[in-house]
């Protein structure tokens, strides 16, 4: 396993602040605060036609309110940070960082410019184990587990109601200018599946199931999404992700620890039996991130792997098959302090 350099790990969490300062300085208005139960949160009026729209721009914190005061700054100085980020990007692939590929690079960038990610939008699967370079400052590894051709967009049901606010323009209209068709399911009428005519990379959109995976609506994004279980785990408390696409995409993540414990769930649920490709890959990619996570993170893989064992008899048995194919990744995760 192999470091980042202190130059890189730096550059990218700069790369990020300076992302997550041009999501706010993006948005004309005045931040207001609503209180929802009991969370708050952030939006700005926007004045359409006869109408006023609330647009939500995040969940109140420390960090959100420390950008909230320098908003007007943060707007003044939007083309100097653009450029800034530019350079970080350059120096990140001179560092080795894995860059976004031209098709996942525009599809990011459209869904991020609609508002996917503002509004709770959270790439899972492959594509988001890619992103784990910087936040973690480790290399990926060469070979099958770091490759994808899909985008998986999950979010939670209640989550997209609750926002009040949706993507603009909609999803189905950036699908059409990206050349993507909607892929047919049994439930007719409703599509959580788009297909790029020409490349044929797949887009789907997924949500938390608590018992019946069946087809959801998503209002934030305007889409449905197939429900699945154990997803909860996963898309709790994400992250913010850089996409190395050119100055740099804000998305967002799973936390890698509870990325690499739901892998390990996962990859025991294939319906194609737990000796599938696609299982494989799943044990691999855990076992890479439970590895690199033991080392410098153990209190977050501790706590993740607390959480899991803690579901419930169905959910420890998945993770116990698994880690019987995997002695190894069993061995580190025995020896951390639950």
């Amino acid at each position: 396993m192999t470091s980042l350099s202190s130059i890189a790990m730096s550059a990218y969490t700069d790369l990020v602040r300076l992302l997550k300062d041009d999501a706010l300085s993006d948005v004309a208005g005045k931040p207001t605060l609503k209180h929802r139960g009991d969370k708050a949160y952030w939006y700005v009026a926007r004045r359409v036609g006869t109408d006023m729209r609330f647009i939500y721009i995040g969940e109140d914190s420390d960090e959100m309110r420390a950008r909230i005061e320098r908003i007007e700054d943060l707007r003044a100085t939007a083309k100097e940070r653009q450029a800034v980020r530019s350079r970080l990007v350059r120096l990140l692939r001179a560092e080795g960082l894995t860059p976004t590929d031209r098709a996942t690079g525009s599809i990011l960038s459209a869904m991020a410019a609609a508002g996917t990610f503002r509004l709770g939008g959270t790439i899972v699967g492959t594509n988001a184990f890619r992103l784990y370079e910087g936040e973690l400052g480790i290399r990926l590894p060469l070979g099958g587990m770091a490759n994808t051709g899909d985008i998986d967009i999950a979010q939670f049901e209640k989550l997209s109601v609750a926002l009040q606010d949706q993507v603009d323009p909609g999803l189905t209209e950036t699908f059409s200018e990206l050349k993507f068709a909607p892929v047919p399911g049994l439930d007719r009428g409703r599509t959580w599946r788009w297909v790029q005519g020409g490349s044929g990379q797949l887009v789907e959109f997924l949500t938390p199931a608590f018992g019946d995976e069946s087809i959801r609506d998503l209002p934030a994004l305007g889409v449905n999404a197939q429900a699945l279980n154990y997803l909860n785990f996963l898309i709790a408390e994400p992250i913010h992700a850089a996409a190395l696409y050119r100055s740099g995409i804000l998305v967002q993540v799973p936390r890698p620890e509870r990325y690499a414990i739901h892998k390990l769930i996962i990859a025991d649920r294939r319906r194609d039996g737990a000796g599938s490709l696609k299982a494989s890959k799943d044990r691999e990619q855990a076992a890479f991130l439970i590895e690199a996570l033991a080392e410098d993170r153990p209190d977050d893989l501790s706590s993740a792997y607390a959480a899991a064992l803690k579901v419930g008899p169905r959910w420890r048995e998945r993770i116990a098959n698994s880690l019987a194919r995997m002695p190894e990744t069993r061995a580190i995760l025995d020896n951390i302090d639950l």
